[in-house]
């Protein structure tokens, strides 16, 4: 049986595109969109943070824009980092550097510290080998290069007690160049593949023969050392207890540094424009200048946590002394490193980690079969390690190799924490510290506002702030 063609359909026959086949008997969606306005969210961010460095620092305002931290003077006998230069596999000291080390604090003779820095030699040490052996003469001064260096000491009960980890920039030796007929207190132990440079005292002696300016340095500053001071190395403040009768009392008063520290106020500041036709006619339902504003002030207060983290002047990285340093013992952060790490100060408030490092410390808990708890801040359940919440922080950087730090902090100026520092009352200002200010409009008839945020952050006693460092966040093969 044939089978008739099918009639094509004419232009008249097609259904329009959008339009269902059957009639419709309503106004479709579609169209009554066109006449309906569309609910709608404020413009987002995806750039915005918890920013819970700046929730947990007190800030203090500071009307003359600068605040200065009075403490009790105290000797500093030089515990700082001393940089390399590597040129392939050969490592050499920096000689300006050789200034971190205790007795060569503030000496500045380049020339001398040229000299010395040459009499370095490179030494190789495998994981397991000693380096220095407790009990036996110390004649050399040790810069660590590369690696851990474990300090081992005999424990009470006759097996080993670690006393701490050195790592890169760590000397150790360094009181030898006072030339006292001393023995090693401790025994040096590679961990790790290490790599230092040693310097003997035969060749110091050689050195310092020619330059006169160095041997007065380090016979004076071997003469500062041996002042009474506590253990935070302020001046000692004598006192007599546990007499008798009429015994004469001690005389004593607290000394002041000379020249304390000042924090002036950072700034970050950026100019927001605005077309005027847009400020006047598209403002409904939200003000577009507002919104603009919004948006600039929430990127302001993030560049102002990333200067309170990383800022080379006030950041709390470059901020923590030497002594407040630590390094992770086997790379990822374990409970034993953030335990060493509270145990550096009274009162920690908190602990700052990226959220990679927060990662990377769950893993090391659940490997040992160990669950950390949480605590209740500011409405938010936060991880927590002895109590004291670890919060994340995103602005604490990752190094191409992998490692990050994680921060301890007490806080307020009644404990003699950190602090933030800002101005409050500032001409035009809308948020505490924070201030717009109208700058005219310009020919294209676009409007220009200043919009500026005034901050700093001071540490008011040096353990107040600590920093636990090379953490690695990588995932292993084992983890």
């Amino acid at each position: 049986m044939p089978i008739k063609a099918a009639k094509a359909p004419s232009e008249t026959d097609a259904p329009q595109q959008g339009e269902q086949q059957e009639q419709l008997q309503s106004l479709s969606t579609a169209a009554a969109r066109n006449l309906a306005t569309t609910t709608k969210s404020e413009p987002q961010m995806q750039g915005i943070s918890s920013r819970w460095l700046t929730r947990m620092l007190p800030w203090v305002n500071v009307p003359g824009a600068v605040y200065r931290v009075n403490r009790r003077l105290s000797y500093t006998l030089g515990d700082g980092r001393v940089s390399f230069v590597k040129t392939g596999a050969k490592v050499q000291v920096v000689p300006e550097e050789l200034g971190e080390l205790p007795l060569l604090r503030g000496f500045q003779d380049g020339g001398a510290l040229g000299a010395l820095a040459e009499k370095f030699t490179q030494r190789e040490f495998e994981p397991g080998q000693v380096i220095v052996q407790a009990g036996r003469k110390a004649d050399h001064v040790y810069l660590i290069a590369h690696g851990k260096v474990e300090k081992i000491t005999e424990g009470p009960y006759g097996d080993e007690a670690v006393l701490g980890l050195m790592a890169d920039g760590d000397a150790f030796g360094g009181h030898v160049l006072a030339g006292a007929d001393k023995k090693w207190e401790f025994t040096a132990r590679a961990a790790t593949q290490t790599t230092v440079l040693a310097l003997p005292m035969s060749a110091y002696k050689a050195v310092a023969e020619r330059h006169q300016a160095l041997r007065d340095h380090v016979r004076r500053i071997s003469l500062n050392g041996y002042q009474k001071v506590n253990k935070s190395g302020e001046v000692d403040i004598e006192l007599t207890s546990g007499h008798r009768g009429e015994a004469t009392l001690t005389q004593t008063f607290a000394d002041y540094e000379l020249t304390p520290r000042e924090y002036e106020l950072s700034v970050a500041q950026t100019v927001l424009r605005v077309h005027s036709r847009v400020a006047d006619l598209y403002n409904e339902p939200m003000n577009q200048t507002q919104q603009q504003l919004r948006l600039t002030i929430e990127a302001l207060r993030e560049r102002q946590e990333y200067e309170l983290v990383n800022n080379e002047d006030f950041g709390m990285l470059h901020n923590a002394d030497f002594d407040q340093r630590i390094s992770t013992y086997s790379g990822p952060p374990t409970p034993d490193d953030l335990d060493e790490l509270l145990t550096m100060r009274r009162k920690t408030r908190c602990l700052l980690a990226h959220p990679k490092a927060i990662a990377a410390f769950g893993r090391e808990c659940n490997r040992r079969g160990i669950y950390f708890g949480g605590v209740e801040l500011h409405g938010n359940h936060l991880p927590a390690w002895r109590g004291v919440p670890l919060l994340p922080c995103s602005k604490i950087p990752i190094s191409k190799q992998g490692t990050s730090s994680i921060i301890a902090m007490r806080t307020g100026e009644d404990d003699q924490g950190v602090i933030g520092l800002y101005q409050t009352g500032i001409p035009d200002e809308v948020e505490p510290g924070l201030n717009v200010r109208f700058m005219g409009i310009d020919e294209k008839a676009i409007i220009s506002y200043l919009v500026s945020t005034y901050y700093s952050a001071a540490v008011l006693v040096p353990d107040a702030l600590g920093i636990l460092e090379n953490v690695e966040v990588a995932r292993t093969n084992g983890s």
